[in-house]
């Protein structure tokens, strides 16, 4: 098995590639020129760096980096800087989403699985979701005001309505957690296939571990793989009451 990375260099990505070392899987990650790696990610013979820019590859470059990998994870995502947020590219993980899509059609000979770190502010309505009136005045006003935003939105809807079920070389899962925390340690969390509570007015929190742990789980679970395909499970820490301990 090999696993592409895509964002291995933010905070969550870089989780991820460690829950694949752990696990003693290949891993090619994509980065950028200027970007910086941890020693123990840097130095690990089982991960191959590429660096460069996943919307500025040719199509020759975009064959290699995909080439004989059997999962394709994107953890991309905007800096929470004015720049990332508001300059270009404005659909970065978007158009990632749809070139690797495109490139495991054309060129894949062999089933390819895309695991997309999404958000509880994607409304899967396909899958009957719906949001109160607060909720989609809110999501409406993030749609025409923040780029990343609208960029997560329609690479979800990428891949559940576009790709959907039926393309032959082509599975998918939209990771989505709520509030991203930083955790140093896996703690007890739970998958649920829609929000169980508002992401507007009764935000949850996921720990970044616990969502590369989820992904990773994934990867490695043919069980876990089979319950999530094709949906977009969303992951919440799950606190421990006195009652529990």
């Amino acid at each position: 098995m090999r696993v592409l990375v895509l964002g291995a260099s933010g905070a969550t990505g870089k989780l991820v590639v460690k829950q694949l070392i752990k696990r003693q899987i290949n891993t090619r990650i994509l980065i950028r020129y200027n970007a910086v790696l941890s020693k123990d990610i840097q130095e690990n013979p089982l991960v191959q760096i590429v660096k460069g820019n996943i919307n500025v590859l040719n199509e020759s470059e975009l064959n290699d980096l995909i080439h004989q990998c059997n999962v394709i994870i994107s953890c991309l995502g905007h800096n929470v800087t004015l720049k990332g947020m508001f300059g270009k590219p404005r659909y970065l993980v978007f158009d990632a989403i749809k070139r690797i899509s495109e490139a495991v059609k054309n060129k894949a000979n062999k089933k390819v699985k895309i695991i997309l770190m999404g958000t509880t502010a994607y409304t899967n309505t396909l899958s009957g979701e719906v949001n109160s009136m607060g909720e989609k005045i809110i999501f409406t006003l993030l749609k025409l005001l923040l780029p990343p935003h609208r960029d997560n939105i329609k690479a979800a809807d990428y891949l559940i309505t576009e790709i959907g079920k039926n393309e032959e070389k082509i599975e998918w899962v939209v990771v989505r957690p709520d509030t991203l925390i930083n955790h140093h340690e896996e703690s007890l969390y739970e998958v649920c296939e829609s929000p169980v509570r508002s992401p507007i007015f009764n935000a949850g929190k996921t720990s970044r571990i616990n969502v590369s742990h989820f992904m990773t789980e994934l990867v490695t679970v043919d069980k876990t793989w089979n319950d999530w395909k094709f949906k977009a499970p969303v992951v919440y820490n799950k606190w421990i009451t006195r009652s529990e301990t």
